[in-house]
């Protein structure tokens, strides 16, 4: 595992966790531009790991859990503090923040009763993920820059949040479901 740890795809995935906590300072300290900068950064790093990953074949299982990791803290963590200076609502949040833990237990509940772990994000799951990137950006552009289509953009973007955030919740329900079904019936899909 420490082999797996130095490589560079995972190297990268490290640094994005790294810019996590400064980036929520900044947003404390009501710094927009620093922010802001470190997010695109940090966003620029999860694809980076991605591409460095499959053009090195240096794909890991410890990659597998370090970057959904780095993606949840970096989202969860802007939301939240993002909300705490009253610049995202806490209902977008909140729904953010439900969705996960209803997830995360119910994907641990499922392990441990039923050996089930077959946890692949479906499409609705992606979506929402682009659009919390999108809106996070939308909302930290909003502090630097007063112009109303950002505004809107900004807006917009939370309630397709919010949408596609429950609509995930329910597909995935779905899909778990039929999965667990077919595995039990040893049907592949």
């Amino acid at each position: 595992m420490i082999r797996d740890l130095l490589l560079a795809p995972n190297q990268i995935t490290l640094l994005r966790l790294i810019f996590v906590p400064f980036i929520v300072i900044c947003v404390l300290d009501g710094h927009w531009w620093a922010a802001l900068v470190l997010f695109v950064l940090a966003g620029i790093s999860d694809g980076l790991d991605g591409l460095l990953a499959r053009l090195l074949h240096q794909r890991t299982i410890l990659g597998q859990y370090l970057d959904p990791i780095a993606d949840k803290l970096l989202l969860s963590g802007l939301f939240l503090v993002l909300s705490m200076v009253h610049r995202i609502p806490w209902r977008y949040t909140v729904m953010v923040f439900s969705r996960d833990i209803c997830i995360v237990l119910t994907a641990a509940l499922l392990y441990t009763v039923a050996n089930y772990n077959d946890f692949r994000p479906s499409f609705f799951g992606k979506a929402n993920t682009a659009a919390q990137v999108a809106a996070l950006f939308f909302v930290l552009v909003d502090q630097v820059v007063v112009v109303p289509w950002v505004d809107w953009t900004r807006r917009g973007l939370l309630w397709l949040v919010f949408v596609l955030t429950l609509l995930s919740g329910i597909h995935y329900t779905i899909l778990t479901g039929q999965r667990m079904k077919a595995q039990q019936n040893g049907i592949k899909e």
